[in-house]
Protein backbone atom coordinates (compact mmCIF):
# COMPACT_ATOMS: atom_id res chain seq x y z
CA UNK A 1 0.00 0.00 0.00
CA UNK A 2 1.14 2.92 -0.08
CA UNK A 3 3.64 4.62 2.05
CA UNK A 4 1.62 7.47 3.30
CA UNK A 5 -0.95 4.99 4.44
CA UNK A 6 -0.30 1.15 4.81
CA UNK A 7 2.89 -0.73 3.54
CA UNK A 8 3.17 -4.01 2.22
CA UNK A 9 5.89 -6.09 3.10
CA UNK A 10 9.52 -5.64 1.64
CA UNK A 11 7.40 -2.17 -0.16
CA UNK A 12 9.70 1.06 -0.43
CA UNK A 13 9.99 4.39 0.57
CA UNK A 14 7.97 6.97 -1.08
CA UNK A 15 10.02 10.05 -2.78
CA UNK A 16 9.60 13.30 -2.52
CA UNK A 17 6.79 13.34 -5.47
CA UNK A 18 4.10 11.41 -3.10
CA UNK A 19 3.89 14.41 -0.81
CA UNK A 20 0.99 16.74 -2.16
CA UNK A 21 1.86 20.02 -0.36
CA UNK A 22 5.50 19.44 -1.56
CA UNK A 23 6.67 21.54 -4.80
CA UNK A 24 7.34 17.99 -6.01
CA UNK A 25 3.54 17.32 -6.51
CA UNK A 26 0.80 18.38 -9.51
CA UNK A 27 1.11 21.64 -9.19
CA UNK A 28 2.75 23.13 -12.32
CA UNK A 29 5.79 24.13 -10.43
CA UNK A 30 9.38 22.61 -11.71
CA UNK A 31 10.35 19.23 -10.69
CA UNK A 32 6.44 17.46 -11.47
CA UNK A 33 5.47 15.31 -14.14
CA UNK A 34 1.63 15.84 -15.42
CA UNK A 35 -0.65 12.87 -15.51
CA UNK A 36 -1.11 11.43 -18.28
CA UNK A 37 -4.27 12.77 -20.55
CA UNK A 38 -4.69 15.42 -23.25
CA UNK A 39 -2.38 17.89 -23.33
CA UNK A 40 0.28 16.02 -21.16
CA UNK A 41 3.78 17.09 -21.35
CA UNK A 42 6.85 15.78 -19.73
CA UNK A 43 9.32 17.34 -17.47
CA UNK A 44 10.89 19.12 -20.60
CA UNK A 45 7.86 20.87 -21.91
CA UNK A 46 7.32 18.53 -24.41
CA UNK A 47 4.01 17.39 -25.29
CA UNK A 48 3.72 13.63 -24.72
CA UNK A 49 0.65 10.92 -26.18
CA UNK A 50 -1.63 9.77 -23.49
CA UNK A 51 -0.63 6.60 -21.81
CA UNK A 52 -2.90 3.69 -20.34
CA UNK A 53 -2.73 3.88 -16.79
CA UNK A 54 -1.78 0.29 -16.67
CA UNK A 55 1.12 0.42 -18.46
CA UNK A 56 2.63 2.88 -15.97
CA UNK A 57 1.73 0.75 -13.17
CA UNK A 58 3.68 -2.12 -14.87
CA UNK A 59 6.25 0.14 -16.20
CA UNK A 60 6.66 0.80 -12.34
CA UNK A 61 6.30 -1.91 -10.53
CA UNK A 62 8.29 -4.70 -12.58
CA UNK A 63 11.31 -3.51 -12.00
CA UNK A 64 10.15 -3.24 -8.11
CA UNK A 65 9.12 -6.84 -7.93
CA UNK A 66 12.29 -7.81 -9.43
CA UNK A 67 14.44 -6.02 -6.23
CA UNK A 68 12.03 -7.28 -4.13
CA UNK A 69 12.37 -10.71 -5.20
CA UNK A 70 15.78 -11.20 -5.10
CA UNK A 71 15.48 -10.22 -1.17
CA UNK A 72 14.55 -13.77 -0.08
CA UNK A 73 14.87 -15.53 -3.41
CA UNK A 74 17.89 -17.12 -2.29
CA UNK A 75 16.51 -18.13 1.02
CA UNK A 76 15.42 -22.06 -0.30
CA UNK A 77 18.18 -21.63 -2.78
CA UNK A 78 20.74 -21.64 -0.15
CA UNK A 79 21.56 -25.57 0.71
CA UNK A 80 21.90 -25.98 -3.17
CA UNK A 81 24.54 -23.11 -3.48
CA UNK A 82 26.86 -24.45 -0.17
CA UNK A 83 27.35 -27.64 -1.64
CA UNK A 84 27.81 -25.91 -4.98
CA UNK A 85 30.32 -23.42 -3.94
CA UNK A 86 31.41 -25.05 -0.63
CA UNK A 87 30.19 -22.03 1.48
CA UNK A 88 30.53 -22.00 5.00
CA UNK A 89 27.68 -21.09 7.11
CA UNK A 90 29.12 -17.46 7.45
CA UNK A 91 29.50 -17.32 3.55
CA UNK A 92 25.76 -18.26 3.53
CA UNK A 93 24.96 -15.15 5.72
CA UNK A 94 27.19 -12.72 3.59
CA UNK A 95 25.04 -14.04 0.49
CA UNK A 96 21.93 -12.24 1.84
CA UNK A 97 23.62 -9.23 3.94
CA UNK A 98 25.75 -8.11 1.02
CA UNK A 99 22.37 -7.49 -0.50
CA UNK A 100 20.49 -6.26 2.08
CA UNK A 101 23.46 -3.52 3.57
CA UNK A 102 24.20 -2.12 0.21
CA UNK A 103 20.16 -1.80 -0.51
CA UNK A 104 19.85 -0.01 2.62
CA UNK A 105 22.98 1.66 2.66
CA UNK A 106 22.31 3.81 -0.25
CA UNK A 107 18.55 3.59 -0.91
CA UNK A 108 18.20 7.12 0.55
CA UNK A 109 21.61 8.80 -1.63
CA UNK A 110 20.26 7.44 -4.07
CA UNK A 111 16.81 8.96 -4.38
CA UNK A 112 18.50 12.27 -3.54
CA UNK A 113 20.10 11.83 -6.95
CA UNK A 114 16.97 10.92 -7.80
CA UNK A 115 15.71 14.21 -7.41
CA UNK A 116 18.76 16.00 -9.02
CA UNK A 117 19.47 14.02 -11.66
CA UNK A 118 16.05 12.98 -13.00
CA UNK A 119 14.54 9.96 -10.84
CA UNK A 120 13.82 7.97 -14.64
CA UNK A 121 17.33 8.41 -15.66
CA UNK A 122 18.15 7.01 -12.06
CA UNK A 123 15.81 4.05 -12.15
CA UNK A 124 17.22 3.01 -15.37
CA UNK A 125 20.87 3.21 -14.42
CA UNK A 126 19.85 1.16 -11.26
CA UNK A 127 18.38 -1.11 -13.31
CA UNK A 128 21.25 -1.43 -15.20
CA UNK A 129 24.21 -2.20 -12.37
CA UNK A 130 21.52 -4.68 -11.18
CA UNK A 131 21.21 -6.34 -14.19
CA UNK A 132 25.05 -6.24 -14.83
CA UNK A 133 25.38 -7.87 -10.92
CA UNK A 134 23.09 -10.90 -11.44
CA UNK A 135 25.25 -11.58 -14.70
CA UNK A 136 27.82 -11.76 -12.18
CA UNK A 137 25.97 -13.98 -9.43
CA UNK A 138 25.16 -16.18 -11.97
CA UNK A 139 29.02 -16.57 -13.33
CA UNK A 140 30.12 -17.21 -9.75
CA UNK A 141 32.33 -19.90 -8.92
CA UNK A 142 33.44 -18.86 -5.49
CA UNK A 143 31.37 -17.76 -2.41
CA UNK A 144 33.75 -14.40 -2.69
CA UNK A 145 32.56 -13.78 -6.17
CA UNK A 146 28.85 -14.29 -5.28
CA UNK A 147 29.22 -11.91 -2.53
CA UNK A 148 30.64 -8.96 -4.13
CA UNK A 149 27.84 -9.74 -7.20
CA UNK A 150 24.97 -9.45 -4.23
CA UNK A 151 26.53 -6.54 -3.29
CA UNK A 152 26.42 -4.85 -6.99
CA UNK A 153 22.68 -6.04 -6.90
CA UNK A 154 21.71 -4.53 -3.80
CA UNK A 155 23.25 -1.03 -4.85
CA UNK A 156 21.38 -1.19 -8.53
CA UNK A 157 18.13 -2.09 -6.23
CA UNK A 158 18.98 0.80 -4.28
CA UNK A 159 18.07 2.80 -6.72
CA UNK A 160 14.96 1.37 -8.27
CA UNK A 161 13.11 0.79 -4.79
CA UNK A 162 12.62 4.60 -3.75
CA UNK A 163 11.53 6.17 -7.39
CA UNK A 164 9.85 3.15 -8.66
CA UNK A 165 6.72 4.93 -6.04
CA UNK A 166 7.84 8.50 -7.08
CA UNK A 167 7.61 7.47 -10.86
CA UNK A 168 4.53 5.76 -10.47
CA UNK A 169 2.76 9.06 -8.40
CA UNK A 170 3.89 11.14 -11.17
CA UNK A 171 2.50 8.81 -13.82
CA UNK A 172 -0.92 8.48 -12.54
CA UNK A 173 -3.92 11.26 -12.35
CA UNK A 174 -4.23 12.10 -8.45
CA UNK A 175 -7.60 10.98 -8.12
CA UNK A 176 -6.52 7.56 -8.99
CA UNK A 177 -3.47 7.30 -7.38
CA UNK A 178 -4.45 5.80 -4.15
CA UNK A 179 -5.42 2.79 -6.35
CA UNK A 180 -2.44 2.56 -8.27
CA UNK A 181 -0.10 2.67 -5.43
CA UNK A 182 -2.20 0.02 -3.54
CA UNK A 183 -1.61 -2.02 -6.75
CA UNK A 184 2.20 -1.41 -6.32
CA UNK A 185 1.66 -2.43 -2.71
CA UNK A 186 0.33 -5.55 -3.57
CA UNK A 187 3.06 -6.26 -6.11
CA UNK A 188 5.80 -5.31 -3.50
CA UNK A 189 4.47 -8.14 -1.28
CA UNK A 190 4.26 -10.42 -3.72
CA UNK A 191 7.85 -10.13 -4.65
CA UNK A 192 8.46 -11.23 -1.14
CA UNK A 193 5.75 -13.38 -0.70
CA UNK A 194 6.61 -15.90 -3.72
CA UNK A 195 10.73 -15.37 -3.29
CA UNK A 196 10.92 -18.54 -1.74
CA UNK A 197 8.72 -20.21 -3.52
CA UNK A 198 10.17 -19.36 -6.99
CA UNK A 199 13.65 -19.75 -6.77
CA UNK A 200 13.07 -23.53 -5.04
CA UNK A 201 10.92 -23.87 -8.90
CA UNK A 202 14.43 -22.51 -10.28
CA UNK A 203 16.54 -23.89 -8.40
CA UNK A 204 14.78 -27.71 -8.60
CA UNK A 205 13.96 -27.10 -11.86
CA UNK A 206 17.30 -25.93 -13.57
CA UNK A 207 20.12 -24.47 -10.93
CA UNK A 208 20.72 -22.16 -9.01
CA UNK A 209 22.48 -19.23 -10.74
CA UNK A 210 19.16 -19.72 -13.39
CA UNK A 211 17.58 -17.70 -10.45
CA UNK A 212 20.02 -14.44 -11.41
CA UNK A 213 19.69 -15.24 -15.30
CA UNK A 214 16.16 -14.77 -15.21
CA UNK A 215 17.03 -11.44 -14.35
CA UNK A 216 18.18 -10.08 -17.48
CA UNK A 217 15.07 -10.98 -20.15
CA UNK A 218 12.65 -9.48 -17.38
CA UNK A 219 15.04 -6.50 -16.70
CA UNK A 220 15.28 -5.89 -20.55
CA UNK A 221 11.46 -5.38 -20.73
CA UNK A 222 11.13 -3.21 -17.60
CA UNK A 223 13.88 -0.53 -19.56
CA UNK A 224 11.42 -0.57 -22.63
CA UNK A 225 8.36 -0.07 -20.59
CA UNK A 226 9.75 2.71 -18.58
CA UNK A 227 11.10 5.01 -21.67
CA UNK A 228 8.18 3.91 -23.58
CA UNK A 229 5.14 4.64 -20.44
CA UNK A 230 6.92 6.81 -18.32
CA UNK A 231 8.38 10.13 -18.34
CA UNK A 232 10.38 12.07 -16.59
CA UNK A 233 10.72 13.65 -13.10
CA UNK A 234 12.94 15.63 -10.86
CA UNK A 235 11.96 17.03 -7.19
CA UNK A 236 13.91 19.60 -5.06
CA UNK A 237 17.66 19.71 -5.50
CA UNK A 238 19.02 19.08 -2.21
CA UNK A 239 22.86 18.33 -1.37
CA UNK A 240 24.16 14.72 -0.83
CA UNK A 241 25.11 13.49 2.47
CA UNK A 242 28.18 11.07 1.91
CA UNK A 243 29.65 11.59 4.82
CA UNK A 244 26.35 10.38 6.92
CA UNK A 245 25.69 7.85 4.42
CA UNK A 246 29.25 6.37 5.33
CA UNK A 247 28.81 6.94 8.91
CA UNK A 248 25.26 5.39 8.97
CA UNK A 249 26.09 2.21 6.32
CA UNK A 250 29.87 1.80 7.77
CA UNK A 251 28.66 1.23 11.33
CA UNK A 252 25.88 -1.08 10.64
CA UNK A 253 28.70 -3.14 8.32
CA UNK A 254 31.25 -3.45 10.77
CA UNK A 255 28.55 -4.39 13.35
CA UNK A 256 27.60 -6.99 11.01
CA UNK A 257 31.25 -8.18 10.39
CA UNK A 258 31.80 -7.96 13.70
CA UNK A 259 29.11 -10.18 15.09
CA UNK A 260 29.41 -12.54 11.85
CA UNK A 261 33.08 -13.11 13.13
CA UNK A 262 32.52 -13.24 16.50
CA UNK A 263 32.77 -17.22 16.90
CA UNK A 264 35.54 -17.69 14.64
CA UNK A 265 38.19 -15.29 15.79
CA UNK A 266 36.85 -15.25 19.03
CA UNK A 267 34.75 -12.72 20.72
CA UNK A 268 37.67 -10.99 22.47
CA UNK A 269 40.03 -11.24 19.30
CA UNK A 270 41.56 -7.89 18.51
CA UNK A 271 39.53 -7.71 15.17
CA UNK A 272 36.27 -8.25 15.85
CA UNK A 273 36.82 -5.85 19.08
CA UNK A 274 37.55 -3.40 16.80
CA UNK A 275 34.95 -4.46 14.33
CA UNK A 276 32.33 -3.75 16.93
CA UNK A 277 34.15 -0.86 18.28
CA UNK A 278 34.76 1.24 15.43
CA UNK A 279 30.80 0.38 14.06
CA UNK A 280 29.53 2.38 17.68
CA UNK A 281 32.30 5.11 16.72
CA UNK A 282 30.65 5.66 13.52
CA UNK A 283 26.73 5.94 15.19
CA UNK A 284 28.16 8.09 17.28
CA UNK A 285 30.03 10.66 15.07
CA UNK A 286 27.17 10.32 13.28
CA UNK A 287 25.12 12.57 15.66
CA UNK A 288 27.35 15.72 15.63
CA UNK A 289 27.87 15.63 11.99
CA UNK A 290 23.75 14.94 11.33
CA UNK A 291 22.94 17.99 14.12
CA UNK A 292 25.52 20.52 11.94
CA UNK A 293 23.58 19.92 8.24
CA UNK A 294 19.48 20.83 7.41
CA UNK A 295 19.85 18.02 4.41
CA UNK A 296 21.46 15.02 6.56
CA UNK A 297 20.82 11.83 5.13
CA UNK A 298 18.60 10.94 8.39
CA UNK A 299 17.79 13.83 9.99
CA UNK A 300 17.85 14.13 13.83
CA UNK A 301 14.70 16.20 13.59
CA UNK A 302 12.48 13.41 12.97
CA UNK A 303 13.66 11.59 16.41
CA UNK A 304 11.56 14.60 18.12
CA UNK A 305 8.86 12.66 17.16
CA UNK A 306 7.99 9.92 20.10
CA UNK A 307 6.29 8.02 17.36
CA UNK A 308 8.61 7.68 14.90
CA UNK A 309 11.82 6.63 17.11
CA UNK A 310 9.13 3.80 18.96
CA UNK A 311 7.67 2.86 15.77
CA UNK A 312 11.94 2.59 14.24
CA UNK A 313 12.77 0.60 16.96
CA UNK A 314 10.31 -1.97 16.79
CA UNK A 315 10.92 -2.02 13.38
CA UNK A 316 14.75 -2.44 13.77
CA UNK A 317 14.36 -4.91 16.51
CA UNK A 318 11.00 -6.78 14.83
CA UNK A 319 13.45 -7.52 11.68
CA UNK A 320 16.17 -8.79 13.51
CA UNK A 321 14.74 -11.33 15.24
CA UNK A 322 12.21 -12.38 12.43
CA UNK A 323 14.29 -12.00 8.81
CA UNK A 324 17.14 -13.58 11.21
CA UNK A 325 14.35 -16.46 11.57
CA UNK A 326 13.59 -17.00 8.05
CA UNK A 327 17.62 -17.71 7.19
CA UNK A 328 17.50 -20.27 9.87
CA UNK A 329 13.86 -22.05 9.20
CA UNK A 330 14.51 -21.79 5.24
CA UNK A 331 17.68 -24.30 5.21
CA UNK A 332 15.96 -26.59 8.28
CA UNK A 333 13.07 -27.55 6.05
CA UNK A 334 15.48 -28.55 3.53
CA UNK A 335 18.48 -30.02 5.65
CA UNK A 336 16.45 -31.46 8.26
CA UNK A 337 13.22 -32.17 6.97
CA UNK A 338 14.71 -33.46 3.62
CA UNK A 339 12.21 -31.17 1.45
CA UNK A 340 13.29 -30.36 -1.76
CA UNK A 341 13.89 -26.29 -2.31
CA UNK A 342 10.53 -25.61 -4.23
CA UNK A 343 8.78 -28.42 -1.36
CA UNK A 344 10.77 -26.17 1.18
CA UNK A 345 9.58 -22.94 -0.83
CA UNK A 346 5.77 -23.76 -0.31
CA UNK A 347 5.88 -24.88 3.44
CA UNK A 348 6.89 -21.39 4.01
CA UNK A 349 3.39 -19.77 2.51
CA UNK A 350 1.55 -19.90 5.36
CA UNK A 351 4.13 -17.36 6.95
CA UNK A 352 5.53 -15.10 3.57
CA UNK A 353 1.90 -15.13 2.24
CA UNK A 354 -0.08 -14.07 5.08
CA UNK A 355 0.52 -10.28 5.22
CA UNK A 356 -0.85 -9.91 1.75
CA UNK A 357 -4.26 -10.45 2.66
CA UNK A 358 -3.60 -9.54 6.73
CA UNK A 359 -1.74 -5.84 6.01
CA UNK A 360 -4.70 -4.44 3.94
CA UNK A 361 -7.06 -5.16 6.95
CA UNK A 362 -5.23 -4.11 9.51
CA UNK A 363 -4.45 -0.87 7.40
CA UNK A 364 -8.38 0.04 7.55
CA UNK A 365 -8.21 -1.18 10.66
CA UNK A 366 -5.46 1.07 11.95
CA UNK A 367 -7.13 4.44 11.79
CA UNK A 368 -10.19 3.31 13.91
CA UNK A 369 -8.60 1.57 17.11
CA UNK A 370 -5.31 3.40 16.58
CA UNK A 371 -1.83 1.70 15.45
CA UNK A 372 -0.42 0.84 18.95
CA UNK A 373 -3.13 -1.99 19.65
CA UNK A 374 -2.40 -3.51 16.14
CA UNK A 375 1.72 -3.74 16.45
CA UNK A 376 1.46 -5.15 19.79
CA UNK A 377 -0.81 -7.60 18.96
CA UNK A 378 1.19 -8.75 15.54
CA UNK A 379 4.80 -8.46 17.53
CA UNK A 380 3.22 -10.34 20.12
CA UNK A 381 1.93 -12.92 17.56
CA UNK A 382 5.53 -13.36 16.23
CA UNK A 383 6.93 -13.48 19.33
CA UNK A 384 4.71 -16.43 20.28
CA UNK A 385 5.56 -18.02 17.27
CA UNK A 386 9.24 -18.01 17.42
CA UNK A 387 9.39 -19.43 20.80
CA UNK A 388 6.79 -22.20 19.53
CA UNK A 389 9.43 -22.75 16.35
CA UNK A 390 12.18 -23.47 18.68
CA UNK A 391 10.46 -25.76 20.62
CA UNK A 392 9.14 -27.93 17.58
CA UNK A 393 12.76 -27.71 16.01
CA UNK A 394 14.22 -28.91 19.18
CA UNK A 395 12.28 -32.00 19.71
CA UNK A 396 11.95 -33.02 15.99
CA UNK A 397 8.84 -33.01 15.00
CA UNK A 398 7.40 -33.11 11.30
CA UNK A 399 6.00 -29.90 9.11
CA UNK A 400 2.79 -30.38 10.32
CA UNK A 401 3.69 -28.70 14.23
CA UNK A 402 5.23 -26.03 11.91
CA UNK A 403 1.65 -24.95 10.55
CA UNK A 404 -0.21 -23.10 13.41
CA UNK A 405 3.37 -21.39 14.31
CA UNK A 406 3.99 -20.27 10.73
CA UNK A 407 0.24 -18.94 10.48
CA UNK A 408 0.97 -16.98 13.73
CA UNK A 409 3.90 -15.87 12.55
CA UNK A 410 2.08 -14.57 8.90
CA UNK A 411 -0.90 -12.76 10.83
CA UNK A 412 1.51 -11.43 12.98
CA UNK A 413 3.75 -9.71 9.98
CA UNK A 414 0.82 -8.55 8.41
CA UNK A 415 -0.51 -6.69 11.52
CA UNK A 416 2.94 -5.04 12.00
CA UNK A 417 3.87 -3.86 8.56
CA UNK A 418 1.03 -1.39 7.95
CA UNK A 419 0.65 -0.09 11.66
CA UNK A 420 4.34 0.17 11.64
CA UNK A 421 4.34 2.63 8.12
CA UNK A 422 1.52 4.64 9.39
CA UNK A 423 3.13 5.02 12.98
CA UNK A 424 6.43 6.03 11.53
CA UNK A 425 4.49 9.44 10.17
CA UNK A 426 2.18 10.40 12.39
CA UNK A 427 2.16 13.89 13.88
CA UNK A 428 4.79 14.36 11.23
CA UNK A 429 4.44 17.18 8.64
CA UNK A 430 4.10 16.47 4.91
CA UNK A 431 7.18 17.17 3.75
CA UNK A 432 9.11 15.27 6.20
CA UNK A 433 6.79 12.02 5.23
CA UNK A 434 9.09 11.14 2.02
CA UNK A 435 12.41 11.12 4.15
CA UNK A 436 10.57 9.50 6.97
CA UNK A 437 9.21 6.71 4.97
CA UNK A 438 12.45 5.86 3.84
CA UNK A 439 14.42 5.73 7.04
CA UNK A 440 12.09 3.36 7.99
CA UNK A 441 13.02 1.37 5.16
CA UNK A 442 16.62 1.52 5.59
CA UNK A 443 16.61 0.66 9.38
CA UNK A 444 14.28 -2.32 8.22
CA UNK A 445 16.99 -3.17 6.16
CA UNK A 446 19.62 -2.90 8.06
CA UNK A 447 17.54 -5.18 11.18
CA UNK A 448 17.76 -7.84 8.49
CA UNK A 449 21.59 -8.14 8.22
CA UNK A 450 21.68 -7.68 12.03
CA UNK A 451 19.23 -10.19 12.21
CA UNK A 452 20.64 -13.31 9.79
CA UNK A 453 24.10 -12.33 11.50
CA UNK A 454 23.47 -12.21 15.18
CA UNK A 455 21.15 -15.57 14.82
CA UNK A 456 23.90 -17.54 12.82
CA UNK A 457 26.06 -16.38 14.96
CA UNK A 458 24.27 -17.89 18.26
CA UNK A 459 23.35 -21.29 16.09
CA UNK A 460 26.95 -21.54 15.10
CA UNK A 461 27.97 -20.95 18.98
CA UNK A 462 25.87 -23.68 20.18
CA UNK A 463 27.50 -25.89 17.70
CA UNK A 464 25.46 -25.52 15.34
CA UNK A 465 26.29 -27.05 11.56
CA UNK A 466 24.41 -27.42 7.95
CA UNK A 467 23.93 -30.96 8.82
CA UNK A 468 20.59 -33.16 9.31
CA UNK A 469 21.67 -33.40 12.92
CA UNK A 470 23.81 -30.22 13.15
CA UNK A 471 20.57 -28.08 14.09
CA UNK A 472 20.19 -30.03 17.16
CA UNK A 473 20.70 -27.87 20.49
CA UNK A 474 21.24 -24.89 17.87
CA UNK A 475 18.25 -23.91 16.53
CA UNK A 476 16.54 -23.50 19.65
CA UNK A 477 18.91 -20.79 20.96
CA UNK A 478 18.69 -18.88 17.60
CA UNK A 479 15.20 -18.38 17.39
CA UNK A 480 14.53 -18.00 20.96
CA UNK A 481 17.12 -15.17 20.55
CA UNK A 482 14.81 -13.91 17.46
CA UNK A 483 11.73 -13.88 20.06
CA UNK A 484 13.88 -11.89 22.74
CA UNK A 485 14.28 -9.39 20.03
CA UNK A 486 10.65 -9.03 18.60
CA UNK A 487 9.67 -9.33 22.25
CA UNK A 488 11.44 -6.42 22.97
CA UNK A 489 9.51 -4.64 19.66
CA UNK A 490 6.65 -5.36 21.80
CA UNK A 491 8.01 -2.81 24.32
CA UNK A 492 8.86 -0.43 22.42
CA UNK A 493 5.69 -0.67 20.17
CA UNK A 494 4.13 0.08 24.48
CA UNK A 495 5.64 3.60 23.86
CA UNK A 496 3.77 4.89 20.82
CA UNK A 497 0.85 6.86 21.43
CA UNK A 498 -2.48 5.54 22.55
CA UNK A 499 -4.35 6.54 19.54
CA UNK A 500 -3.31 7.64 15.74
CA UNK A 501 -3.09 11.53 15.19
CA UNK A 502 -3.60 13.70 12.18
CA UNK A 503 -0.62 14.48 10.71
CA UNK A 504 0.04 18.27 10.77
CA UNK A 505 -0.33 19.91 7.51
CA UNK A 506 2.54 21.03 5.75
Amino acid sequence: MSTLTNESPGSAPASASLDPHSRASHNGTEGTTDPPGPGHRDAAGRRRPTVPLWLAIVATSLPMFLATLDNLVMTTALPVIQRDLDATVEQLAWFLNAYTLAFAGFMLPAATLGDRLGRRRTMLAGIAVFTLASVGAALSTTSEALVVARAAQGLGAAAIMPLSLALLAGAVPERLRPAAIGIWGGVSGLGVAVGPVVGGAIVEGISWQAIFWVNVPVAAIAVGLLLAAVTESRGAAKPLDLVGTFLIGGAVLLATWGIVRGNDDGWTSPGVIASLAGGVALLVGYVPWAARRTHAVLPLRLFRSRSFSAANAAALLFTLGMFGAVFLLSQYLQIVQGYSPLEAGIRTLPWTAAPMVVAPLAGLLAPRVGVRPLLVSGLTLQTVALVWFARVAEAGLDYGAFVTPLALAGIGMGLTFAPAATAVLDGLPHEDFAVASSANSTIREFGVSLGVATLTAVFLGAGGQLTPTGYDGAVGPALLTGAVAVGAAVVAALFLPARRRTPAAG
